[in-house]
């Protein structure tokens, strides 16, 4: 029987091993992936201080509805899957999200704390917006409006401490097949990495799998507090809902 074709939008915060989710679909010889295509779009339309942002811009599309027309439509090189890794910040308040209803619509999660504590160490300066769960909420309570139910949600540390168990649950609940080659993949760059890689991707690049879990002894900085109040919130109700 032929697959039907499954273009998976992962909604992820920054920080949430959304990096090595996309090595693990993008090891699969029936997915093509795209790492972050709305990331110009949001880079040019905020001015916002990331590294590279000049470069990113010059290099990729920026029109929001030239990317929506791209990502929506066919498959490339007419693989069965289409693993997109979006991080959810780059999407504005504004923006209609009615495009969205066709893509198969999934949530990446990570513990606030963890997450707070791993960005900062690249980006010291931050607002709430920075993290992405206003946002994520947002598409996740458009996702769960438009089906009646909520849409598959995985946590960061259930992947890393069972990625076989997590991964083939969210297979059957979209209907792809699960496939072993997505719990390793060989090390080094890969073509469809943004040019930010440089930036962000060290510790994936050198990865073979996911990485067993450890918890993080970092903690929130005082000065941070509030946005971590408000962002355990954000995550509370998602992870409630999470794939286990």
């Amino acid at each position: 029987m032929t697959q039907e074709p499954i273009r998976i939008a992962m909604w992820s915060g920054p920080r949430n091993i959304s990096t090595a989710m996309l090595r693990s679909w993008g090891n699969r010889p029936d997915a093509a992936v795209y790492d972050e295509p709305f990331y110009a779009a949001y880079l040019l339309e905020t001015g916002i201080d990331h590294p590279g942002a000049a470069e990113i811009i010059d290099h990729y599309e920026t029109d929001r509805q030239a990317i929506i027309d791209e990502i929506t439509g066919p498959i490339p090189g007419g693989k069965a899957i289409w693993y997109q890794k979006h991080i959810t910040l780059h999407i504005p308040d504004e923006m209609d999200l009615a495009w969205t209803d066709k893509l198969v619509n999934c949530f990446l999660i990570r513990e606030p704390r963890e997450m707070i504590t791993s960005y900062i160490k690249v980006r010291p300066d931050v607002t709430l917006n920075d993290f992405g769960l206003v946002q994520q909420r947002r598409i996740f309570d458009y996702v769960r409006q438009r089906t009646g139910s909520p849409p598959p949600v995985i946590d960061a540390k259930d992947v890393l401490m069972n990625s076989r168990r997590v991964l083939l649950r969210l297979c059957e609940m979209i209907d792809a097949p699960f496939r072993e080659d997505m719990l390793s993949w060989p090390p080094g760059k890969r073509e469809t990495d943004g040019i930010w890689a440089r930036y962000w991707y060290a510790a994936v690049e050198r990865s073979t799998g996911f990485q067993p879990y450890r918890p993080k002894p970092d903690q929130v900085p005082e000065r941070l507090q509030e946005i971590l109040e408000t962002c355990n919130e954000l995550y509370a109700e998602m992870y409630a809902q999470r794939i286990v």
